[in-house]
């Protein structure tokens, strides 16, 4: 959730979608990690132009009429969706039958919707769809329903038939709670359900198949809580995939399906939507290495508002994310990282190659206590906090005070510092920030001008590399003796809050915050 009352950064004009045309206007939906929601919202506005955008805890859902590969572009998303539909949560009583008849009625009473979502997502791709193809897909729907309205017999025998085995399994459950049957016997009863629906499901898929049924799909289904505590996941994925192909003739394929099918059920909403690519957008083809997740570093370095010409580092660049997902998006800043440890910096190399940008991201071996680089030097700092083993304080964290000191000193008055600070260490951190009215609520203040002069820092590189890393000779920067800053306890006193946001790191969550420099540090010092 944003403690900021602002969404975040600001994409480059040039890689802008909102000017694209000629693409399907069609509704969508992307999840996304917690607290990304407001960076992913800002995304989809400025690159695709999107409108109708609103969001809940986890997913972000727009209208677009963006060509597929600037939905590709989409960088603090995990993955897209093509949205089906949305609905209310559905109604949790006792009786299953009654539950069972409303999952499926999320196939049965959107037959349009469905065939005309799996037409866009066929378009999409390029396949080639025409009018007489959706027709014949929908009067297959059109003869079932007219075959099933003419032996009504039947399928009241089969409805009963249903009815009757979903009644005896409510009798079973309300005798269990009159007579506190055993755990053993309850396990019988699901054993039972399980059966049926398997036995189910084979029968269908065996006739499709006999039917040669052009479309194959798998659903994939998310259920919590109140539902499920009575179906798990996989139970409602086979009640939805049966009323599939029992309504559409559709084949399942849980192996390579042609189409996925996405269910995602809760308290608060019914959602089902269609991938829109097989891989999930937080996927980097250019990452080799993983290091931080990556919409996660794309949201540090779009949080900065990188302009061109800015110098741009990275003083804990470890495996160099935050760097490569900034130079690929703002190419024309100069970006440099430090680190320590020769294999975070080889790991770094390994992705700065692989994403093509030698050249554009300079490498140096150093410490973050003692960066090699002259005061007021740095447009705009981001940093991963290195803060211990699954993000907790340890001993180590005695050099941050001097980590933190060094970021200031580099940083030019107006220039903007982005860190991502576990819990322990924002509290720790922000506690000891003199603040105004704007920060103590954490809002967001306007921003400060860009800096009005750089110390151009001459950084060549040497030709010959030695396990990967390039070398960096900075004459300048070592020649320009550090700034004597022992005496200074006080952590981060010339910067001020902008603003600071609450994300996910998966098991952990973590502070994104921003900052701008209001004064030079030697006037802080004396």
């Amino acid at each position: 959730m944003a403690d900021g009352g602002q969404p975040p950064g600001a994409l480059q004009e040039e890689n802008s979608g909102a000017h694209c045309t000629g693409g399907i206007s069609a509704r969508y939906f992307c999840t996304a990690g917690r607290g990304m929601e407001i960076f992913l919202l800002k995304e989809v506005q400025s690159r695709l132009g999107a409108t109708q955008v609103e969001y809940v805890s986890g997913k972000v859902f727009f209208t677009t009429s963006a060509e597929l590969r600037m939905l590709k572009k989409l960088k603090s998303a995990e993955r897209l969706f093509l949205l089906l539909d949305k609905y209310p949560p559905l109604s949790i009583s006792k009786n299953k039958g009654s539950i069972i008849h409303d999952i499926q009625k999320l196939v049965n009473e959107n037959s349009r919707i469905w065939l005309d979502i799996v037409t866009i997502w066929k378009s999409l791709h390029g396949q080639e769809v025409k009018q007489e193809n959706v027709s014949q897909e929908y009067p297959v729907f059109q003869k079932r329903k007219s075959e099933e309205e003419g032996s009504t017999n039947n399928k009241r025998q089969k409805k009963e038939k249903l009815l009757e085995t979903i009644s005896t399994e409510s009798q079973v459950e309300d005798h269990q709670e009159r007579c506190d049957m055993s755990k053993a016997n309850t396990d019988s009863i699901l054993l039972e359900g399980k059966v049926f629906l398997e036995k189910a499901w084979e029968s269908i898929q065996e006739k499709c198949v006999e039917s040669g049924s052009s479309i194959s799909f798998r659903v994939s289904c998310r259920c919590s809580g109140a539902l499920a505590k009575v179906f798990p996941a996989q139970v409602v994925g086979r009640i939805i995939g049966i009323a599939l192909m029992k309504h559409f003739g559709w084949k399942a394929d849980l192996r390579n399906p042609g189409i996925e099918i996405f269910v995602h059920l809760n308290d608060i909403y019914s959602v089902i939507g269609i991938p829109v690519f097989r891989l999930p957008l937080a996927s980097r083809a250019y990452i080799k290495t993983a290091g931080l997740r990556s919409t996660i570093a794309w949201a540090m370095a779009s949080f900065a508002e990188i302009h061109a010409g800015d110098f741009v580092l990275d003083p804990t660049c470890g495996l160099g994310t935050v760097l490569v997902e900034a130079a690929t998006e703002w190419p024309n800043a100069h970006y440099l990282g430090t680190d320590i440890s020769d294999l975070q910096l080889q790991g770094a190399y390994s992705n700065i190659r692989a994403a093509r940008l030698v050249g554009k991201i300079d490498l140096l071996r150093a410490s973050a206590t003692e960066l090699p680089l002259p005061p007021g030097s740095i447009n705009v700092v981001f940093a991963d906090i290195p803060f211990g083993k699954k993000f907790k304080i340890t001993n180590n964290m005695k050099f941050l005070p001097d980590v933190l000191q060094e970021i200031e000193r580099v940083v030019c008055v107006g220039g903007t510092v982005v860190l991502l600070l576990s819990r322990e260490l924002y509290k720790c951190i922000n506690d000891g920030i003199s603040s105004g009215p704007e920060t103590e609520n954490h809002n967001s203040v306007e921003s400060l001008s860009d800096c009005t002069e750089h110390a151009v820092v001459s950084l060549e590189m040497n030709t010959q590399e030695k396990n990967g890393i390039p070398r960096i000779i900075s004459p300048l920067a070592q020649s320009t003796r550090r700034e004597d800053i022992s005496n200074t306890k006080t952590i981060l006193s010339s910067l001020l809050l902008v603003e600071s946001f609450e994300v996910s790191l998966g098991k952990t969550d973590a502070f994104m915050c921003k900052y701008k420099k209001v004064t030079s540090f030697a006037s802080i010092k004396s």
